[in-house]
């Protein structure tokens, strides 16, 4: 695998179910994910997005295929090998934040780290809690922060352990306007800024145009691959796949 390219998947498969009720949710996708940049994966309900990211994360194992990320086959790794990847090269942010309530803010930054009993780099940590604006939060517990807020109390959790390659599932799914602007203005500097990697699950176009690159899958192949396109090229793309928007579905 190329210096520049930080995850790849080669001949990805996954189908689910049985003989009787076949659903073939990739099929047979190669693409490579560069480092340094932010890639909005996007297409309707059904169309292997969701899969697709999983898949790359280690969250689900394909059918056939490989997926490599920084020159590690994930697809060929236990339980425990996929467990410390997690923990040393990939990040993961929910849709749902994931946050743990009884914890605050700064609590649920440093869990991962402190349950894989990593040093916490405190001048690190002190930059990240700056860059989403999180300073005078930290001993807030999440019922306690808006949404918005939640969201990006789980982008610091995903960077403090400065992943390879962070993965998104909808990031601003549950968030009103202002608050998505919030995130994806976080993400986007992330990678500008650190040079972070971001694969992002997203139906909406306003979401996917702060990306670098744009792919397009339906029925489980990737059938547009975009580089900076504006909103009004990705709006124009969706109406050519007639695309609707849609949460992403367990076979997605």
């Amino acid at each position: 695998m190329d210096d520049h390219v930080v995850a790849q998947a080669i001949d990805l498969t996954k189908v689910y179910g049985d003989a009787d009720n076949r659903v073939l949710a990739l099929d047979h996708v190669n693409v490579e994910f560069e480092r340094g940049q932010m890639t909005a994966i996007m297409g309707p309900s059904g169309s292997g997005k969701s899969t697709l990211m999983h898949c790359m994360a280690g969250l689900d194992q394909p059918t056939s295929g490989k997926v490599i990320v920084e020159g590690l086959e994930v697809s060929a790794m236990n339980q425990r090998q996929l467990t410390k990847l997690r923990r040393e090269q990939i990040g993961f942010i929910f849709q749902s934040f994931n946050l743990v309530p009884t914890l605050s803010a700064e609590e649920n930054i440093l869990l991962p780290l402190q349950i894989a009993k990593k040093p916490i780099d405190r001048a690190w940590f002190k930059q990240v809690v700056s860059v989403v604006g999180l300073e005078h939060r930290l001993k807030h517990r999440p019922s306690q922060l808006s949404g918005g807020q939640q969201q990006r109390v789980a982008c610091a959790r995903a960077m403090m352990a400065r992943p390879s390659v962070i993965f998104a599932d909808e990031p601003t799914g549950n968030l009103d306007s202002h608050s998505s602007r919030e995130v994806l203005g976080f993400l986007k500097q992330s990678v500008q800024q650190y040079g972070q990697s971001i694969v992002m699950v997203t139906h909406d176009p306003r979401a996917a145009s702060y990306a670098d690159r744009v792919l397009v899958l339906a029925d489980g192949n990737i059938t547009q691959d975009l580089r900076h396109p504006s909103y009004d090229r990705i709006l124009e793309v969706f109406a050519d796949e007639g695309n609707e928007d849609g949460d992403a579905e367990p076979n997605a």
